[in-house]
């Protein structure tokens, strides 16, 4: 599929979605929106597709939300409002539960909206000059949809006081909170990123989206029996896999596993 705001490249196992609407920071309108939750969908349903990469074209990641279209929402009625946030909200949600690895390839500004699309990846890698917040109160609104998110990425805690002052957040700020988790050189980005991706290339992609669930699954519950039952439950269930015995297999015959090179 084509997309109007979306450039999508790929790389063997790779896609890398490049948010393409430089001109304004790839700030989202409801054209992006609905192109990313589409994308996510289009890219999760491909058995090619090992890994996902979010990036932005231009001087930024995304810059949050779109004045123009910010104006007219305010302007439109609390029903409107609503169908709208249920579509953002909507696409954040099909990109955090995406079965594949999902990276955030951060440059620039990642504000509002742009936090919450890194705080969903699975894995965040920030260049030095990256810079977040979540600066919705300052336009007298909330970081209402991404919350899950960056909530999720950071703590409630931190979250307690960057949703309320809506400071900048510098990148190496943003890996000792745990939203970035790592920030690098500008000019060492793509080649950081391309090391996790050859990581993730290396692992099953059923027990990766397995472990996925798995966090999902197990976050933040305490550890009773309903807990353990279910975690006993979920390794037993993959150990008989055709997957999980090439990768045993490979491992015992000292070769790669048959998805490495696929």
């Amino acid at each position: 599929m084509s997309y109007e705001t979306l450039e999508i490249l790929r790389d063997g196992g790779v896609a890398t979605i490049w948010m393409n609407r430089p001109e304004v920071h790839n700030a989202f309108n409801a054209q992006l929106i609905a192109d990313l939750g589409a994308a996510c969908r289009e890219l999760d349903a491909d058995a090619a597709v090992r890994v996902v990469v979010l990036a932005g074209r231009g001087k930024s990641f995304s810059a949050g939300a779109d004045l123009n279209w910010m104006k007219a929402a305010g302007e439109a009625g609390e029903a409107e409002n609503f169908a709208d946030a249920m579509k953002l909200a909507g696409m954040l949600r099909t990109l955090a539960e995406m079965t594949k690895p999902t990276i955030a390839r951060v440059h620039g500004a990642a504000l509002g909206g742009g936090m919450g699309l890194a705080s969903a990846c699975d894995i965040c890698v920030a260049g030095e000059r990256a810079v977040f917040a979540t600066s919705e109160v300052r336009f007298g609104i909330i970081p209402s949809a991404i919350s899950p998110y960056v909530i999720r990425a950071i703590g409630e805690r931190q979250a307690g006081r960057y949703f309320q002052t809506a400071e900048r957040i510098g990148a190496v700020r943003a890996a000792e909170l745990g939203l970035a988790h790592e920030a690098v050189a500008t000019d060492a980005l793509d080649a950081r990123v391309k090391e996790v991706v050859d990581a993730l290339l290396q692992g099953g992609p059923k027990s990766q989206a397995a472990a996925k669930a798995l966090i999902r699954a197990v976050a933040s519950r305490p550890v009773d029996d309903t807990v353990v039952e279910d975690t006993a439950r979920r390794i037993a269930g993959l150990r008989a896999t055709p997957e999980a015995k090439e990768g045993l297999a490979a491992f015992l015959e000292k070769r790669p596993a048959a998805w490495v090179n696929n």
